[in-house]
């Protein structure tokens, strides 16, 4: 009786099992009319049951539709299912998994020449979107996107590297991938994709810029959590591609600014004196430029120097604050150096020295009076003109004390 009961089970499941490959027959059969519907209603209903159906052709076909519901126009088709693209891309890995001859090896390299394609195309849409939520202000749902897109991008790659795919490198989907892991905020990850596509030999003035800003960024974010010592290191390898990159593309004006700026601002600002000159004989005509020779010259206690940058600066661009501002100052200071050197004189001597000084000290006003015109109610200024205007309050036939009183008054509003 047992026996009977065995075999009757038996029977049962092979009946049950033959059921099953029906569906996926008729699943073939719809997929083949483009009934995308009825294929994905029977192929799901015959895959659940594993435990009798442990087919390889039930996968393969569960991704051919799945895989046709994404590549699909119909917009009903693309209500059945969130992701098809990806429950494709797991259908396949089962059938590669079950199929331990290998039989449908042929099949899937025909198959993954298409998804790769789809892959591809779903994470530029998704990098889209994430750019559109970006532009909008909604940074959460960028991130989202761009991480989502950084998936489809490196399934490409996966693809691409494995045994069903074209064994080719895509060195602009790694680049791309680079710059979707840079807006996704994963810069390890954007880093080592930029570092492979230069290695590939891909256009490296793109990526240099690319390498550099993310090391920068490393390095600020570093030192401002408090371990300056991998501040320090990033910082050095930021240098170190920043030089390179400027040794194979001199002309590239993004380097030379970003190599002058770490000159500038760090403990060697005389290194930045070549690369001024390099970035000035490319757009001579650039006063910003100038007026940061100015402020390296200044930094280097050059005042001379200093001085000609910030009128060239000047006769470029009669608009630029901070070189009228750092202009005025180097004059004041000349003036202040005067006033410390007559102090050591007689009080008849002094007395003269300094009415002549007074004088000195006016011919500087009119550097600060048309600083101030250019940015009105900036505080330096108005501190500076303050002070002048007092020390001449008493000088006959001029208006200092009023103009005195007038600034104290907007110091007070500020």
């Amino acid at each position: 009786m047992r026996k009977l009961s065995f075999i009757i089970a038996l029977l049962l499941c092979a009946n049950f099992t033959f059921a099953q490959k029906g569906k996926v027959t008729s699943a073939v059969s719809f997929f083949t009319q483009g009934k995308l519907d009825k294929a994905k209603e029977l192929i799901d209903e015959a895959i659940v049951h594993e435990n009798c159906v442990s087919w390889p052709k039930a996968y393969f076909v569960k991704g051919q539709i799945y895989q046709a519901i994404y590549e699909s126009q119909n917009p009903d088709y693309l209500k059945l299912v969130k992701d098809p693209l990806n429950i494709a891309w797991e259908a396949f890995q089962q059938v590669i998994k079950l199929d331990d001859k290998g039989k449908f090896k042929k099949d899937l390299i025909n198959q993954y020449a298409n998804l790769v394609g789809d892959f591809q195309n779903y994470g530029v849409e998704i990098y889209n979107r994430g750019v559109d939520n970006d532009n909008n202000a909604n940074p959460d749902a960028a991130k989202k996107d761009f991480i989502i897109a950084l998936d489809n991008f490196k399934r490409v790659l996966e693809i691409n590297a494995s045994e069903y795919g074209s064994q080719k490198v895509d060195t602009a989907i790694i680049f791309n991938s680079g710059i979707t892991a840079q807006r996704a905020g994963d810069l390890e990850q954007a880093l080592d994709f930029y570092k492979k596509a230069l290695e590939l030999n891909y256009d490296a003035s793109k990526i240099y810029p690319m390498i550099i800003s993310i090391l920068f960024t490393q390095s600020k974010d570093a030192s401002d959590s408090g371990d300056s010592v991998l501040g320090k290191k990033y910082q050095e390898e930021a240098v170190q591609y920043l030089l390179k990159g400027h040794e194979l593309f001199p002309n590239e004006s993004y380097l030379l600014i970003q190599l002058i700026n770490y000159y500038l601002q760090g403990d060697t600002p005389e290194k930045a004196e070549k690369f001024l000159d390099a970035a000035i004989e490319q757009t001579p005509d650039n006063s910003e430029l100038y007026r940061a020779k100015g402020d390296m010259y200044e930094t280097l206690k050059q005042t001379d120097k200093a001085e000609a940058m910030y009128l060239k600066t000047l006769e470029l661009n009669p608009n630029d604050f901070r070189a009228q501002y750092n202009l005025g100052n180097i004059q004041l200071q000349k003036v202040i150096v005067k006033h410390k050197e007559i102090d050591e004189l007689n009080d008849a001597e002094y007395e003269a020295a300094y009415s002549q000084l007074l004088n000195e000290y006016e011919s500087v006003i009119p550097y600060f009076e048309r600083a101030l015109e250019l940015e009105p109610g900036e505080k330096n200024t108005l501190i500076t003109l303050k002070e002048l205007y007092y020390r001449l309050r008493d000088k006959p036939n001029t208006d200092y004390m009023k103009k005195y009183e007038k600034t104290k008054e907007m110091l007070d509003n500020l």
